[in-house]
């Protein structure tokens, strides 16, 4: 009987699977992909892939990449913390010794200031902002932006709720950086070409001082009591330190050879007890005490460095680093490097929220 039923087990069998009997075993589940991560993230705008990369803080993951539009450059948080303000522009990018000519013509239908909601991330809301704009900053109110227009040398003024331009003014050619002073009566904004800085009333409506500081200022920054303002000179290889209330330069901090060391962007600590300067082809970060206008150090911190922001907590720095597409940490107890996150094509600015 044993060696009858072998055979008969072993046919049957096979009759079955022929007729596609399935195994009574589980099928295995897929696995779940690992949880995004909650903390603290930087968005950095990639001005030549058009899109906002996201990094997680604490891992130095990068989340996503998100498309925006062409050539996203100037960031800022809107005051709730839930949006992103970001400038657009369809003109080419030029560089240095390029012939303009030889670019396609603009796409001012590309130009504006998106809304990017985090929650979503989806741009809700694409506000006018004039034609090429670069950069920009808020009114203390949140209501106002103020837009620096590189190609065609003015600054706008913008509703945000109407979404109109407001009024607009000619000022030095090439305009980039733009900041409100801390008491929200003067904005002013840089002119690389003609190396000035005009100073805007928002108020009156008009320019009422024009401040020479040297060749390709960038950026500013104003020290919290409004009475100092800090501001590169890329091409000179300085920072100069400008009287807010007589509108004079009283400094020139040399950071290094011209040419060499090219400052890009300024920015306080929380404290404002140091002032951090990104060098572009320099490859490095200065520090400097705000006390004394000294120098207290320097780190390398990759290619190009050029827009920054500190962390929610005030302990790390992050530089854009546009030719090697990432984004450093810096600690700034030790002033070293401690993690690089990739980025997308050409990081330009950063923002940095909880």
């Amino acid at each position: 009987m044993r060696k009858l039923a072998l055979p008969f087990v072993a046919t049957t069998c096979l009759a079955l699977a022929a007729l596609g009997c399935k195994s009574s075993a589980p099928a295995p589940s897929a696995e779940k992909p690992a949880p995004e991560p909650t903390g603290p993230r930087v968005y950095a705008t990639n001005e030549v892939s058009g899109d906002l990369t996201i990094i997680d803080i604490g891992t130095a993951q990068t989340i996503a990449n998100v498309h925006l539009g062409k050539r996203p450059r100037g960031i800022h948080a809107a005051a709730d913390g839930k949006q992103l303000y970001i400038a657009l522009s369809g003109t080419p990018i030029a560089g240095p010794g390029v012939d303009e000519s030889t670019l396609p013509p603009p796409d001012h239908s590309a130009d504006g200031i998106a809304v990017f909601d985090l929650a979503t991330r989806k741009i809700v809301r694409t506000i006018p902002g004039g034609s090429d704009p670069e950069n920009f900053d808020l009114s203390k109110d949140g209501k106002k932006l103020f837009i620096s227009n590189e190609d065609i040398s003015s600054v706008s003024i913008i509703d945000v709720d109407s979404g109109t331009v407001e009024k607009s003014f000619k000022i030095g050619s090439e305009p980039e950086g733009v900041r409100v002073s801390p008491d929200g009566k003067e904005v002013w904004v840089t002119s690389e070409g003609t190396g000035e800085i005009s100073v805007l009333d928002p108020e009156k409506g008009k320019i009422i001082a024009t401040i020479k500081v040297g060749h390709r200022p960038r950026n500013i920054a104003f020290m919290p009591d409004g009475k100092t303002a800090y501001i590169n000179a890329e091409n000179d290889g300085n920072v100069v330190v400008v009287d807010v209330k007589s509108h004079k330069m009283t400094k020139t901090i040399t950071l290094g050879q011209a040419g060499v060391i090219k400052p890009m962007y300024v920015l306080l600590s929380p404290d404002a007890s140091k002032l951090y300067v990104s060098t572009g082809r320099g490859k490095q970060v200065f520090a400097i005490d705000t006390k004394d206008n000294k120098i207290i150090g320097s780190v390398e911190v990759g290619a190009r460095p050029w827009g920054m922001t500190l962390s929610p907590d005030g302990k790390t720095l992050f530089t854009a680093n546009g030719p090697s597409n990432d984004v450093s940490f810096v600690d700034l107890a030790s002033f070293t490097v401690t993690k690089k996150a990739k980025a997308s094509g050409g990081p330009w600015g950063l923002v940095a929220l909880p």
